[in-house]
């Protein structure tokens, strides 16, 4: 038997996702027409052997229960929201659950990072962590550029037996281009070596009267357990070349809806208007067969998008209307906004470069050194009113705003 933990943070990580993260949790963020853990969850429950997966995060758990009792009645397994009391790290919340996952004595857990998107190989990495008989983790690799690759969790492998000799979580010079992609399995035993790096953190809390130090219970997994189970012949590491993408920043949605809807074509629906591919439309939304859609677009749940609208490149959230003749790209609209006729919402996209192989996507910071808003994708917040015959340029709007005006390069706080 197999068990899933999916590590969901809290509300008060993800703040470069905002205001996408004010109404709806990072996690549940749709992406493709599904909230982003979500696709973590059909690619665990895709394993026959997997029976249970976990969700750790301190989100409340209103805020979690309808979504998990959703995905329950969806796929054959048990699934449960696990909070944490305080944040704990990436490390805390496992260790503080760990005899939850230990619980019906699984012979292994897959661990994935609720912020990552993949075409996650979950077979391949079971079956090449059953095959190195000393292993207790092994972590999904992928190759990053050479300037890239700092900004990630990186590691050294032996050659032959795909070891890890050395790890560095975000290094401050190059050390290697073989990167972490946050998802891993993880034998049981794991749990002694997250005792150990435990006890030194109780100790270090103590011997230092709890100065400056965060909550005794805080670890980090990459830091305190994998730093420390390199050069061991106890973690391992497999590099993939399936697609792989983290979702730090708004823009990065944009992209990882492009991959998710080319993964899932085949769920993709079919609306009585011009289409080009890949594109999802949610059942219940209303589409003017004159519109234009495409290509990478996904429409949700009570969407009306009406005469002459052409929409590409864009993420239109639950009950949002875009009036006629509009045209919206690279841009996200918000749940119950509403986009005036002959509008335009106009983002830019901020994608990995094409013509470097292994590229990954660069989150940039909302500013840059001229304290002059970043080029990115245009976001409108949930409940806005942007008025007819109006120009939204690389413009973030927060929620329930009501425009007057056309905005280029601003934040309407």
């Amino acid at each position: 038997m197999l068990k899933a933990v999916i590590l969901i943070g809290g509300p008060q990580k993800g703040t470069r996702f905002r205001p996408l993260s004010l109404d709806t949790p990072k996690p549940l963020f749709p992406i493709a027409g599904l909230p982003l853990i979500q696709h973590h969850i059909a690619a665990c429950a895709k394993l026959t052997d997997c029976k249970e997966i976990l969700i750790i995060g301190s989100y409340t758990t209103t805020t979690m229960t309808p979504f998990v009792s959703e995905m329950q009645k969806e796929y054959a397994v048990i699934i449960r929201y696990l909070q944490e009391f305080t944040p704990l790290g990436t490390g805390g919340g496992l260790y503080h659950f760990r005899d939850q996952i230990r619980a019906g004595n699984p012979t292994a857990f897959f661990l994935l990072n609720g912020d990552v998107c993949a075409d996650f190989p979950l077979k391949e990495l079971w079956a090449f962590h059953e095959e190195k008989s000393t292993a207790i983790v092994t972590i999904m690799g992928t190759e990053a550029t050479r300037q890239q690759s700092v900004h990630y969790g990186c590691m050294v492998r032996e050659p032959n037996t795909k070891a890890v000799t050395h790890y560095v979580e975000k290094p401050s010079s190059y050390i290697s281009t073989l990167i972490n992609c946050g998802v891993y399995v993880c034998s049981l035993q794991v749990f002694h070596t997250m005792a150990d790096a435990f006890q030194r953190k109780q100790d270090g809390f103590y011997n230092g009267n709890g100065q400056g130090s965060a909550h005794p219970g805080y670890m980090s997994w990459e830091q305190d357990v994998l730093a420390l189970l390199a050069g061991t012949n106890k973690l391992y590491a497999i590099q993939v070349t399936n697609w792989w993408s983290q979702v730090k920043t708004a823009g990065s949605a944009i992209y990882a809806n492009r991959h998710y809807l080319e993964l899932h074509r085949d769920r993709l629906s079919h609306a009585p208007c011009n289409i080009l591919p890949d594109v999802f439309v949610h059942p219940t939304a209303v589409v003017d067969s004159t519109a234009v859609i495409g290509p990478n677009v996904s429409i949700g749940a009570g969407v009306t998008v009406k005469a002459g609208v052409r929409i590409k490149e864009s993420i239109i959230l639950n009950n949002a209307t875009i009036h006629e003749h509009t045209l919206i790209m690279y841009s996200v609209v918000g749940q119950e906004a509403s986009v005036g006729e002959w509008s335009r919402v106009e983002g830019t996209p901020s994608d990995p470069d094409p013509n470097k192989p292994f590229a990954k996507m660069d989150n940039t910071p909302l500013f840059n050194n001229d304290g002059r808003l970043n080029p990115s994708i245009s976001i409108l917040g949930a409940g806005v009113v942007v008025p007819a015959e109006t120009i939204l340029l690389n413009s973030i709007v927060l929620p329930h705003k009501h425009l007057t005006r056309s905005f280029k390069h601003e934040i309407i706080l």
